[in-house]
């Protein structure tokens, strides 16, 4: 199963658009990998968005989960991919619509508690998802 959304990377003041694409798979041991040249707060995003899941009261898939952020070459920083990546992982265990996810950029670092917290950037990804002819901001 897969779930996709899109997000935004800032290169100086630029937004960037990046696809997260997350692939759960049955008969794994169950994992959860990052994948795309993300750093460090990108990485510890497993926690994050694992905990805000299930303290959101959703279920946490019991599968191997692989997270892509695209494009594999562009550096990704910094805990604003958590929504997206949360978000992708709801629609492929078919918990949130996946076809909703396509019309809105997503933009956001989680806390444990599953609370939605603001990062650097937002406007700048706003605009560039405006020119990328998404509606909304999530």
């Amino acid at each position: 199963m897969l779930g996709r959304a899109v997000t935004f990377a800032l290169v100086g003041l630029e937004p960037r658009r990046v696809e997260v694409e997350a692939h759960l798979r049955t008969g794994d041991q169950p994992s959860f990998a990052i994948v795309g040249l993300a750093d460090r707060a990108c990485q510890e995003a497993k926690h994050r968005v694992r905990s805000g899941i299930q303290s959101a009261l959703l279920e946490w898939p019991g599968r191997a989960i692989t997270v892509n952020l695209a494009p594999a070459a562009l550096r990704k920083e910094g805990s604003g991919f958590d929504l997206g990546i949360a978000l992708t992982i709801l629609a492929a265990s078919r918990q949130v619509p996946a076809d909703r996810l396509a019309e809105h950029a997503c933009l956001g670092e989680l806390g444990l508690d599953g609370r939605v917290r603001p990062v650097t950037g937002t406007i700048a990804a706003a605009e560039g998802a405006a020119r990328g002819g998404l509606g909304r901001v999530l």
